[in-house]
């Protein structure tokens, strides 16, 4: 799960209240209208009809498998960044270095949902072909839910690992520290097991920053000791990462003076900085830091593309890979009402459910769609 706010000036310290956003209910969208709600908001912000399909569509299917901190409650936030130049429509990833079996792409500041996918192509295009492929992706938008890219290598029987990381954008604390040193830093992996796919995609911090948005918009509350304030204390508070805020204000975390944890202390930290050099550093695209550059948000992603059939290990992977799955997943539960669980087998039912069902939206995120739409002219779809 890629993805972390930038942006807006410090205008206050950090507040009380425990749960961040005011409760005002849940808005259920049929997937259709919320889809043409966010398609038509883009095609007004100047993107091109697949663009901003695109956008809307890889936006949506966050929300559909769960992810909803790398869902539409991001809408607004493009669109600023859109007005404000930090991100451009219409542009194509170019190619700076070509070697055959790696390529190195500069995003230009374009829409992450274009130049990623671009970029995945490319790699899936090239391991196809010829077994393998590294692709080195810098300067993209915000590229969304990294657990996509995964899953398209895998409709090609690919396996693929994929590094990400934000340049410029410091919002997760160091094991043993208070002051942010790195992005969110998310890793997805994807395993193309015969009838059970696995994909692994999670961010290096305790939470992404989308779910501290999530939560600040009266959604699922954080855990208690997700972010760490200046002085050393744990909380589960919003407004430890991005100040003072009412609920029609876009989240700031440079309003904040807060950070977030990184996961599993010294282990999640110790990868998030190998993830910050893979994906910052050797892309050519920046770390997390230190502060300094150009505004805006850029992704950096490094991913590995393997066949398992130019391998030669495609039949023994399959068999052995499914029989290991198969025996890890017959463990005996702690709780019988609950089975063991592969990756990727929570998104896959929750994407059953809000299809039949509809997109479960904070009231407060729902709102903040509609002012968007309302500013650009955009008739917006009643919800359910």
């Amino acid at each position: 799960m890629a993805g972390n706010g930038v942006g807006g000036a410090a205008t206050g310290g950090v507040g009380g209240g425990a749960t961040g956003g005011t409760d005002g209910g849940v808005e259920v969208v049929p997937v259709d209208a919320l889809t043409a709600t966010v398609r038509d908001i883009f095609a007004a912000a100047g993107c091109a009809p697949a663009e901003a399909e695109r956008v809307a569509t890889d936006l949506v299917g966050a929300n559909l498998t769960g992810h909803d901190s790398h869902g539409v409650v991001r809408v607004p936030l493009y669109v600023q960044w859109l007005r404000a130049g930090y991100v451009h429509a219409g542009r194509s990833a170019e190619v700076v270095t070509d070697g055959g079996a790696f390529v190195v792409l500069d995003g230009r500041s374009g829409l992450g949902q274009t130049v990623a996918t671009e970029a995945v192509a490319l790699g899936v295009r090239r391991a196809r072909a010829q077994g393998s492929c590294i692709v080195a992706l810098r300067n993209a938008g915000h590229i969304g839910r990294v657990g996509l890219y995964a899953e398209t290598a895998l409709t090609e029987g690919l396996i693929s690992l994929h590094f990400v990381n934000v340049a410029r954008s410091a919002l997760v604390a160091p094991f043993g520290a208070v002051e942010r040193r790195f992005s969110t830093a998310p890793v997805a992996i994807g395993v193309p097991l015969p009838g059970r796919p696995i994909v692994l995609d999670f961010a290096t911090s305790l939470v992404a920053e989308g779910k501290v948005q999530v939560a600040s918009h009266g959604g699922k509350p954080l855990p208690p000791d997700a972010l760490i304030a200046a002085d050393g204390e744990r909380s589960g508070d919003p407004r430890v990462l991005y100040g003072d805020y009412a609920d029609a204000d876009l989240r700031s975390a440079a309003n904040g003076t807060g950070a977030i944890r990184a996961f599993g202390e010294h282990k999640g930290s110790g990868l998030a900085l190998v993830v910050e050099l893979l994906a910052g550093a050797f892309t050519g695209g920046g770390c997390a830091g230190p502060p300094g550059g150009p505004p805006g948000i850029a992704n950096g992603m490094l991913s590995v593309y393997l066949s398992p059939e130019h391998f030669g290990t495609r039949e023994e992977f399959e068999r052995i890979g499914r029989e290991y799955l198969d025996w890890v997943l017959s463990a005996r539960p702690a709780d019988a009402a609950e089975p063991v669980l592969a990756p990727g087998d929570p998104e896959a039912r929750t994407r059953a459910a809000r299809i039949a069902a509809g997109v479960p939206l904070p009231a407060s995120t729902w709102a903040a769609l509609r002012r968007t739409a309302a500013e650009l002219g955009v008739e917006v779809a009643a919800a359910g």
